[in-house]
């Protein structure tokens, strides 16, 4: 399954995503519950500065005089006090403000952290079909930031909501204080605002959908840069290269404002309708005010509620669009979780190094429904046995092996171990006793011993020098200055590709598995560095079942049997002796072709 054709149908089931979403809520609901709870005085505070002017003008500024049972509020009193309560109250609403920013961003940056260490783990464990599928950028932007934009700023969001929400509802406190006939002119007026989010959620779903797709391709763009610059510039392919980046960045622009256009006008709009509502509310007050039924401090009151109340509300409708965008994403990381890797971990018994003759009974495999790979292959190569696969660029022979360690699934016929069906033993066991050496090996970011302990972690050193003497490593390692602590860069670059393939070769050697493939393992070398590194192979071949894809004569000549692929089809099998004496017969002509030049300067 490609990401990219993944449809969020459930974006906008809220109780099945906040089911889905709890697992990780859960541990930290404690604290979400305090935040939150922080976060209602946070809100009801707002509406002190509006409460505080109905006395502060009638009082202070008119003389005038408010009672509440016994107690008598003069000028002077509020005078002296309301000043420094200023003060107190600015101290404790930031005191609250801190302390509920620093436990919400602890909250979201645990939670996201959890959402991306469970995906992380999926990630590894998909099947080797899914990075085929899936670009690289596609794949960083679906696993680690959604996880993000989910976790951190959905806490974030509800945080704000809550905020926002709270201080209208004492801003409204303030407002039926002072005037309920105002308060319900003003009050239904603004809530007006919500009415246009209910149009744009499927707009925003859409829009967040394909800027995620975009956003993937930009990042795959610029791993492809940062990887083949060698040859883009070798290839002149800078400007075609500029061009391309271009174009997705105008793509995204042109996503974004297509989202702009149909959100923008929710600001002005609400603008608007609050100022409607103030004017409204301005010439019904004055008719209070002249019938002495409002007084000019609760007027003043309530017209700064009013002001005041535009902006959380403003904030709710912005906070409800953003909640909508955060459960687009909440729905992509869940449908990461729902994705089946296509390789089944089903089998039950442990493999043992003692089992490793293997055999191919009618296997056929395609990569896709439209066409088929394998046809009817049928092979046993016999414990401590080499077999040679040689043929058409094309034609199968990488597919085959990489359907031994279970790469790949097949889809009809059987792959047997010592008459076992691979897919009966578990899947680490097998693997375990598989090691690969490959055309382009990739190795970890890391030093050289990093990197041959990934066969073998708690190999001994004594084993590390072993395997070092035999991939003809020793001498290279032993003139560096910190020896196997060397750091080799990312993916080796610090390395010569012979020293690469060495390396590759004593990780294969550590690990000892009974099993070997060597797909192409020398063909991208010269002719030094190919003889140093097919002495390290030879090495790690010995007592071992080896299945070779490779284009040295030596090697094909030795090999214990060969099966020649054509188009998925085995056409001939036998020796080298036995091959090369067949007429007309498709080794003969691959032997006159490439390899008889070879042997001819080996003698």
């Amino acid at each position: 399954m490609k990401l990219e054709q993944i449809t969020t149908a459930n974006a906008f089931n809220y109780r099945y995503l906040l089911k889905r979403i709890f697992p990780y809520i859960k541990p930290v609901l404690f604290r979400i519950v305090i935040a939150f709870l922080l976060t209602i005085p946070l809100g009801l505070l707002d509406g002190v500065t509006a409460f505080v002017l109905k006395p502060y003008i009638d009082v202070v500024i008119n003389g005038d005089t408010l009672t509440y049972g016994n107690v008598v509020l003069t000028r002077d009193i509020l005078g002296f006090w309301i000043p420094p309560g200023i003060v107190i109250f600015a101290g404790v609403q930031g005191l609250l403000r801190y302390s509920n920013t620093y436990l919400t961003d602890w909250i979201s940056y645990t939670i996201a952290n959890h959402v991306k260490i469970d995906l992380f783990k999926k990630l590894i464990f998909l099947d080797s079909k899914f990075y085929d599928e899936n670009s690289s950028g596609l794949v960083i932007s679906r696993f680690l930031n959604d996880p993000d934009l989910a976790a951190r700023q959905l806490i974030n969001s509800i945080k704000s909501l809550i905020t926002c929400f709270t201080s209208a509802l004492g801003l409204i406190f303030v407002l039926i204080y002072n005037s309920w006939e105002l308060a319900i002119v003003g009050v239904v007026v603004l809530c007006c605002a919500f009415l246009p989010m209910t149009l744009l959620r499927k707009k925003i779903k859409q829009v967040s959908n394909k800027t995620t797709v975009v956003g993937g391709n930009i990042t795959t763009a610029f791993n492809e840069t940062y990887k083949g610059n060698k040859v883009i510039s070798g290839y002149n392919l800078q400007d075609k290269t500029f061009a391309k980046m271009k174009r997705l960045i105008r793509e995204t622009f042109d996503l974004q404002m297509s989202l702009t256009k149909r959100i923008g006008w929710l600001s002005p709009i609400m603008y608007i309708i609050a100022s409607i509502g103030i004017a409204f509310v301005m010439l019904v007050g004055n008719k209070l005010i002249a019938m002495d039924r409002l007084t000019t401090g609760s007027f003043a009151s309530f017209i700064t509620s009013l002001l005041l109340l535009y902006k959380p509300i403003k904030s709710l409708g912005h906070d409800l669009t953003n909640i909508q965008s955060i459960f687009v994403a909440i729905n992509r990381v869940f449908d990461l979780f729902d994705f089946e890797t296509r390789i089944k971990d089903e089998g039950k018994k442990e493999m043992s190094k003692s089992l490793n003759a293997v055999e191919f009974k009618n296997v056929k495999f395609s990569y896709n429904e439209e066409k088929e790979i394998l046809h009817n292959i049928s092979f046993k190569i016999e414990k401590g046995k080499t077999l040679a696969i040689v043929g058409n660029s094309g034609g199968g022979k990488s597919t085959i092996v990489n359907l031994i360690p279970r790469f790949y699934d097949i889809d009809s016929g059987e792959i047997l171990i010592d008459n076992e069906n691979i897919k009966n033993f578990t899947l680490k066991s097998l693997r375990d006793n598989i090691s690969e050496v490959f055309q382009g090996n990739f190795l970890f970011t890391g030093s050289i011993k990093d990197n041959i302990l990934v066969g073998k972690e708690n190999a001994t050193d004594e084993e590390i020098n072993k395997v070092l003497i035999a991939s003809h490593l020793d001498e290279f390692v032993a003139g560096l200055e910190n020896g196997v602590d060397t750091l080799i860069g990312e993916n080796g670059c610090s390395l010569s590709g012979g020293q690469m393939q060495r390396l590759a070769i004593a990780r294969a050697m550590v690990k000892d598995s009974p099993i070997v493939i060597l797909d192409e393992a020398t063909s991208a070398l010269d002719n030094k560095s190919e003889k140093v590194v097919q002495k390290a192979l030879d090495n790690l071949m010995k007592d071992k079942t080896v299945f070779v894809i490779a284009h040295r004569l030596s090697t094909i000549f030795n090999a214990d049997k060969i099966i020649v692929v054509e188009d998925g089809h085995i056409v001939e099998e036998g020796t080298h002796e036995e091959l090369v004496g067949i007429e007309n017969g498709r080794y003969r002509a691959l032997y006159d072709m490439q390899f008889k030049n070879q042997e001819l300067e080996n003698v």
